[in-house]
């Protein structure tokens, strides 16, 4: 397998969702449990084979370009069980011979024999959920390591043969400064990981810190954040990281395809507890409920919505712009959004250029609101 290729237009992918941690994050609204047994694991694989089985029969005429596992911590389930998983992947669909084949980790969760297995079986990039270098950070945070464990943990993965690693970084943290954001920005860039993912922490609703953070008190000032924002951009290109997608940055060919392929509408297929799947202009959902999940894997009741067009031009956009090198600019695009495009030119947010549309840096500072406007 070979890592050498960009975001391409034609392609498939897949993303298995492990809902499993060894704890739940306070800040992490995601679909995902702590606590559970060895049996319930072994059931959810069972069942998550069961599914994969029953649904590659109707993408027989499809070839798989990227594989995601993600969750919850996808290296909290016993080695054989993931490689079982991956291996019946591999038998039931056309998986290309240069697949991006990822796995989500938690540093702590992962030995040297899990990655060489994992390596040996076709994983070829693993993303480490490092989130801060600093201790302090690291343990308001509630993870279950520190920063010399994400140390091994990554070591680990290069001796087991991984070059293409993602570290997860995150910025504005309750206690969390300017000079220890940038003290764990060069921590990373030390490492000379392939790609760094670098995200501003956001409340969510339904999570431990919604009820502790709500009123932004013990957190950093939207000033700092600001300043951490543009230390990210600064510090990470300098070092030879060039940033493709708002919060993703890379080292030249080390784009992740699989997230390319959701910016950019391509087609992918869930598999597992709630993931969800986007083909044939309709996106649905798998079922949530882990017990229900277990007992019925492939007879499964799904809210399917079918997008309409405008539904489309919507997605186009908020998703697409997303990307540094912005959209293609199509007629339809400046006839419904003529008015709305020539004020955020005219406001020096987006700019238009060899026929594409994309944010400009004051642009990508206000993306959000910008991308409000273009819901119709």
């Amino acid at each position: 397998m070979t890592n050498d290729k960009r975001c391409d237009m034609d392609r498939f992918g897949l993303y298995v969702h492990i809902p499993f941690c060894e704890r739940k994050c306070p800040y992490c609204d995601f679909l995902s449990f702590a606590g559970c047994g060895k049996t319930v694991k072994l059931d959810y694989a069972g069942s998550l084979i069961r599914e994969i089985k029953a649904k590659a029969k109707k993408y027989s005429d499809r070839t798989v370009s990227s594989i995601f596992f993600g969750g919850g911590t996808p290296t909290t389930l016993q080695t054989g069980e993931t490689l079982r998983i991956l291996k019946t992947i591999y038998e039931s669909f056309n998986v290309a011979s240069d697949a991006e084949v990822t796995t989500e980790a938690n540093p702590g969760t992962v030995n040297p024999y899990m990655l060489k297995e994992y390596k040996k079986a076709g994983f070829n990039r693993i993303s480490f959920g490092l989130q801060s270098a600093d201790n302090k950070e690291l343990s308001k945070l509630k993870r279950i390591h520190t920063y010399e464990e994400f140390l091994f943990s990554y070591d680990t993965a290069k001796q087991a043969g991984f070059d293409n690693i993602n570290i997860d970084i995150m910025s504005a943290l309750p206690g969390q400064t300017v000079k220890s954001y940038e003290e764990t920005l060069n921590k990373v860039i030390g490492l000379d990981p392939a790609h760094i993912s670098a995200y501003s922490l956001i409340i969510e609703e339904n999570t431990k810190f919604y009820d502790k953070y709500k009123d932004g008190k013990g957190l950093p000032s939207e000033n700092t954040d600001r300043k951490m924002y543009a230390l990210t951009k600064e510090i990470l290109e300098d070092a030879g990281y060039h940033r493709y997608e708002i919060s993703n940055y890379a080292k030249e060919g080390y784009e992740c395809r699989h997230n390319c392929l959701y910016w950019e509408r391509g087609e992918y297929l869930g598999l597992g507890l709630g993931a969800s799947s986007f083909a044939g202009g309709m996106r649905w959902k798998n079922d949530p409920d882990l017990a229900h999940y277990i007992a019925s894997s492939n007879k499964q009741k799904y809210e399917i919505v079918r997008l309409t067009k405008d539904d489309e031009l919507e997605e186009t956009m908020f998703l697409g712009l997303r990307m540094m090198k912005g959209i293609k600019e199509t007629p339809l695009i400046t006839k419904t959004y003529g008015d709305i495009l020539k004020r955020h030119e005219d406001l020096l947010l987006i700019e238009r250029k060899d026929g594409n549309i994309r944010l400009t840096d004051k642009g990508i500072d206000v993306s959000n609101s910008i991308f409000a406007d273009y819901i119709l």
